[in-house]
Order: C-alpha cells, then sequence, then structure tokens
C-alpha cells in the first residue's frame, strides 16, 4: 500500500497526502451490518462535567459514529470468514468485519495481509496466519503479534494503532517476553492472548496534513506556542521582542515536557525486562 499524492492545481494539494484506501470494500459493496456494533458518540470539546477545559485544543470536527470492536475475540473454535475491510474515524487502522458461522457478525482491528473472504479462527488449535487470534503460550517465538493482552480474558490493550506490532521473543515459565512497538521488552502471562500479524494502514505514519482545515475536520483546534503568550498564561511567556523562553520546555502548569519520566505504576515495574531510552 502507498501514499497517494495529488497534482499540485491549489496551494494546499501541493503537500496534502492521503492513505490509499483501494484496500477497503467499496460503499457499494459493503454488507449490511447489526446496529448493535455502533453507536452514537458525544464530544466534550475538552469540558469536564462542570463544564471547565482541561483539554486544549480540542473542539469541532466531523460527527462519528463509535464502531463497537470486539478486542476480547472470545468466540473461540467459532470460524468466521471476512466480508469487508472498512474505514473507522475513530482509529488510525482499518477495521474487518468478521461474519461467524454461527451468524454473529463482529468488528476487529484488521492486520495487514487479511482481505475479503479470508476465514479467521480464535482457537489454539488455528493456524499462525493474519487474523487468527491464539494465546501465547501457543504462538512459536518470532511471531508478530497485535491486539496483545495485559490481563487474561480482558481483551487484547497492547499494539492496536495503525502499522505496530510486538514480537514474541522468548517463554520462560509462564511468563512470556514480548518486544513492544516501543522497542521496550516486557513479560506478559502465557495465558494471555495476542492476535497473529501487523496492524493494517501501514503508511500512516507518512500521511501529510497538508491544510490547517482538515486537522479541524478532525477536532483540533488551533495550538498558541507558550512563548507566544503572556508571563501570566504560560511560564514561558513574555519577554522583550522574540524571546525563546529563557527555560527548558514546560506545560502552562510549569511541568517539563521533553525527557520528564511520568510513569507512576511501579507494581508493574517488575514485568519490564529492557526499557528504552
Amino acid at each position: 500500500m502507498a501514499v497517494k499524492t495529488f497534482k499540485p492545481v491549489t496551494p494546499t494539494l501541493r503537500f496534502k497526502t492521503v492513505a490509499d484506501f483501494s484496500v477497503l470494500t467499496k460503499r457499494s459493496e459493503l454488507p449490511s451490518r447489526p446496529k448493535k456494533l455502533t453507536s452514537s458518540k458525544s464530544k466534550s470539546g475538552g469540558r469536564n462535567v462542570y463544564g471547565r477545559i482541561t483539554a486544549q485544543q480540542i473542539g469541532g470536527g466531523h460527527k462519528r459514529q463509535y464502531r463497537l470492536i470486539d478486542f476480547k475475540r472470545d468466540k473461540d473454535g467459532v470460524p468466521g470468514k471476512c466480508v469487508s475491510i472498512e474505514y473507522d474515524p475513530n482509529r488510525t487502522a482499518w477495521i474487518a468485519l468478521i461474519s461467524y458461522n454461527d451468524g454473529d457478525k463482529r468488528f476487529i482491528v484488521a492486520p495487514e495481509g487479511l482481505k475479503v473472504g479470508d476465514q479467521v479462527l480464535a482457537s489454539d488449535q488455528a493456524d499462525i496466519k493474519p487474523g487468527n487470534h491464539i494465546t501465547l503460550s501457543f504462538i512459536p517465538v518470532g511471531t508478530f503479534v497485535h491486539n496483545i493482552e495485559v490481563t487474561p480474558g480482558k481483551g487484547g490493550r497492547l499494539s492496536r494503532s495503525a502499522g505496530s506490532f510486538g514480537q514474541l521473543m522468548a517463554k520462560e515459565g509462564v511468563y512470556c517476553q514480548v518486544r513492544m512497538p516501543s522497542g521496550e521488552m516486557r513479560l506478559i502471562h502465557s495465558n494471555c492472548k495476542a492476535s497473529i500479524g501487523q496492524v493494517s494502514n501501514l503508511e500512516h505514519e507518512n500521511v501529510t496534513i497538508g491544510k490547517a482545515g482538515r486537522t479541524r475536520w478532525l477536532g483540533v483546534r488551533p495550538t498558541v506556542r507558550g512563548v507566544a503568550k503572556n508571563p501570566i498564561d504560560h511560564p514561558m511567556g513574555g519577554g522583550e521582542g522574540k524571546s525563546s523562553g529563557g527555560r527548558h520546555p514546560t506545560t502552562p502548569w510549569g511541568k517539563p515536557t521533553k525527557g520528564y519520566k511520568t510513569r507512576k505504576n511501579k507494581r508493574t515495574d517488575a514485568f519490564i525486562v529492557k526499557r528504552i531510552n
């Protein structure tokens, strides 16, 4: 899959790129799906229950229906068939609609290489091919996996964004060593499950927005630099002329924004075999 570019007939199109949507099922060919697979998604505008803005630069954007994704993949032993590959406005990866032999239909995160008509199965006896969901202890070492569980039975939590994958590196007793997309090595219980393959839409990171309006469609409002503000509004504001701030970059509340450690969950530190710098 490649990134699609445009003939620069306008200033915007000179830099704009989009994903190649040719891998998706055409609108006229999309199968009917149960209403239970989608739900309404309200917008907060970055405001909490008291109406105060707690998340900056959020507002507007196109309306979206939320697609309910089956991260648990708990249809054990029931074969399913991929009937469509679809776009999901709520995530970077494509999603696949799976029709199971018992009549049930569910969305899953589509792995790279999954095509309409392919069979998928959630079982420890399933083949090692994209889309199948298997317990880590039954997956060969070296296999690329995504939608990885952290707690057995609670559904996939890791490696769910476009192009991401983990790699099963070793098995030690009741734990498996999995290399995270960040490069971190982590111990995960061997009873946890994962889907085979790499997440679809690999070229997502290479897409160029191209214009401010496209960012607004995504619900992101303009961002004002801290050094352009007044001292009362930001620690890096103020100064005569174009001052660069005079201190290390911080948030509006004074927390460092580069190189500052934010991890606080010491309970799971023992499961990290190798950290990244």
